[in-house]
């Protein structure tokens, strides 16, 4: 009987550290991450809120990680005449100058036709599990899932720059 009961703890105390080990998809999200900071991003899980999509009753929130890069090419004075404007990949009727599968939370009708344009095609190039992109005077932000991998971040990384090289 006791050794059952030290067999029994043995096992107990293997089986929460097992537990507390993380999992194989949690070693390649921080590995990704660490390479995203390397690269230059600002790496936060952020609460997002999508618009509500056609047909929903109600707006869908889900925790996401947000891959920022800082504003480093443009004065402050311009800077803050940028419009801010948000996109969701999810169809809805506030969808002007955007992709069907893509709408505006914030900022429809404030960018320019060519700028429209630019945007236009930033997003037909972008990865498939990004779920929205945010532009503000101070940052450019993808929010992605995560589920493509290392050659998704360098494809976000460019269209993030063609963002910023064009002002939006």
């Amino acid at each position: 009987m006791e050794t059952f009961i030290i067999v029994f703890v043995v096992l107990s105390l293997i089986g929460s550290a097992m537990w507390m080990m993380p999992t194989r998809r949690e070693k390649e999200q921080a590995k990704l991450r660490m390479k995203a900071r390397q690269e230059g991003f600002q790496v936060q899980l952020v609460r997002l809120t999508a618009p509500r999509a056609q047909g929903e009753l109600d707006e869908e929130t889900r925790t996401v990680p947000g891959y920022r890069l800082l504003r480093t090419n443009i004065e402050r004075r311009l800077a803050e005449e940028l419009p801010a404007w948000q996109v969701f990949r999810v169809t809805s009727i506030a969808n002007e100058g955007l992709p069907s599968d893509w709408s505006w939370k914030l900022g429809e009708r404030v960018l320019k036709t060519e700028q429209l344009a630019v945007l236009e095609q930033v997003l037909s190039e972008l990865p498939r599990d990004v779920v929205a992109l945010e532009s503000t005077p101070i940052q450019v932000t993808a929010f992605w899932r995560e589920d493509s991998g290392d050659e998704s971040l360098d494809k976000i990384k460019v269209q993030l720059t063609r963002l910023m090289e064009a002002k939006l």
